[in-house]
């Protein structure tokens, strides 16, 4: 148990201190850097524990990798089309929309996902 402990604290001190929005490959090539021994499946399921416990969170967006975010609150996301990297967008949540599908349709709902999608700066500079 206590090995698992390990490997969850040093997994969530990675996808904490990073902006990258790793994948789960991503985080498991890292942690074989600290913990040599460390499987793709225990990555996996403590990826999968750390999001059920509110720690991290995932964005699973269609047709395309899994990546996973050390801010767990609600928040925008800017994906590049070209290079695919995920940047956190400094912008406050809209809870309004929420209400206004609300009240539009009679669902409850809990939150709402918005990823801006184009090209990165380092993309649109490559572009020149």
């Amino acid at each position: 148990m206590f090995r698992e402990s390990k490997q969850r604290e040093a997994i969530l001190r990675f996808v904490k201190g990073t902006s990258s929005h790793p994948t789960a490959n991503h985080v498991h090539e890292e942690m074989r850097k600290e913990i040599p021994n460390i499987s793709l499946g225990t990555v996996y399921r403590n990826l999968k524990l750390l999001k059920r416990e509110g720690k991290i969170s995932e964005l699973d967006i269609a047709d395309s990798k899994s990546r996973f975010d050390g801010n767990p609150h609600n928040h925008y996301h800017f994906r590049c089309e070209r290079c695919g990297r995920v940047f956190d967008v400094d912008e406050p949540v809209n809870k309004e929309i929420d209400k206004r599908i609300a009240r539009k349709t009679g669902f409850k709902v809990s939150h709402h996902i918005l990823e801006f999608r184009g090209l990165c700066r380092d993309c649109q500079s490559s572009n020149e």
